[in-house]
């Protein structure tokens, strides 16, 4: 019997970092389903609006709606779980398990800042030099830029997972709500200085970068702007600030997840926790919402779909027909 709860151990984890659950277990509950639900009809909406329309097949549009997708995909490694176990007596999770959601999380974050680079990229050319933006931004560059913004994460993440699997675990206790890799290293016995090292190569190349391009993308971007008429600046910044909002809140949010998950910091747990989930909330709320009211296009598509519904409506109530009894 002592063997088999030695390996069955070895085999699963504990998130202990739910905040008086068994008091607040259906508030809970409740507010994380209608955020998830929000998420999904929002960021769908959004994304059947782009992509049933032909006049927004251009590549703004594209690049919104693949962050819109990857932000499904990373709320969909997320929330499902956190739903089970808030009505679970035990919140535990496979070590398999466990490292493919830390993999879908960390994957779906390096995306987001390589997706945001990317459309800082396109604002710059299409401001900077929109004269060249069709021969420099083609279809066939945004299909690569697409490939290379899922392809590489997920490699990189990839080779992550599998170091993480070869730890051999001497503590089987998680202070989360939900699986990430440098929680599951702190866990490890002996020797984590090559998977330590490697965590930190890859910080650097998914954060850094994305930083450091899209910070001097607008500063290029306002100067100019400082050089044009105020209806330049004005187009220019109803494009430009949604992203440049996104891009500062999920970095800012980012580091001090980094930073609090590495050094340990004497952080309240519950704050800990609610900034450690909110680019899986955030982001992916306020993205649909900014994107679909501030870019006219999609705007209008919107009002126009719920025009036509509106009228369908209508249409079938006046032809309904009367029976007499």
């Amino acid at each position: 019997m002592n063997k088999l709860m030695n390996y069955s151990s070895l085999l699963y984890l504990t998130l202990d970092g739910h905040v008086e659950l068994e008091k607040y277990r259906y508030v809970y509950f409740v507010v994380v389903l209608t955020v998830y639900l929000l998420i999904i009809s929002c960021n769908g909406l959004v994304i059947y609006v782009i992509f049933t329309n032909k006049h927004l097949h251009e590549p703004m549009y594209i690049f919104i709606a693949a962050l819109l997708c990857n932000a499904l995909f990373g709320t969909t490694a997320l929330y499902p779980k956190l739903l089970t176990d808030l009505f679970s007596e035990i919140q535990v999770v496979s070590f398999e398990s466990c490292i493919f959601q830390s993999f879908c999380i960390y994957t779906y974050a390096a995306s987001e800042f390589m997706l945001l680079s990317v459309m800082a990229y396109d604002r710059y050319v299409s401001i900077c030099n929109p004269l060249r933006y069709a021969t420099i931004v083609k279809m066939s560059t945004v299909k690569k830029l697409l490939f290379l913004c899922w392809c590489v994460p997920s490699c990189e993440m990839g080779i992550v997972a599998i170091l993480t699997y070869q730890s051999k675990l001497c503590k089987f206790k998680l202070n989360r709500i939900y699986c990430n890799n440098s929680s599951m290293i702190k866990l490890a016995c002996g020797d984590v200085s090559i998977r330590n090292s490697y965590g930190l190569f890859i910080l650097s190349i998914v954060v850094f970068p994305p930083l450091t391009f899209v910070f001097f993308s607008y500063i290029r971007i306002i100067s100019i702007c400082l050089k044009n008429s105020k209806d330049f600046r004005r187009k220019a910044l109803q494009t430009c600030f949604p992203h440049l909002l996104i891009f500062t809140s999920f970095s800012i949010t980012s580091c001090f997840e980094i930073i609090n998950t590495r050094l340990e910091g004497n952080v309240p747990h519950i704050f800990s926790m609610i900034m450690s989930v909110e680019n899986l909330v955030i982001p992916p709320l306020l993205n649909p919402v900014i994107y679909g009211l501030k870019l006219k296009e999609i705007l209008n598509r919107i009002q126009k779909m719920g025009w036509k519904n509106k009228i369908c409506i209508c249409h079938v109530i006046e032809h309904k027909p009367v029976f007499i009894h």
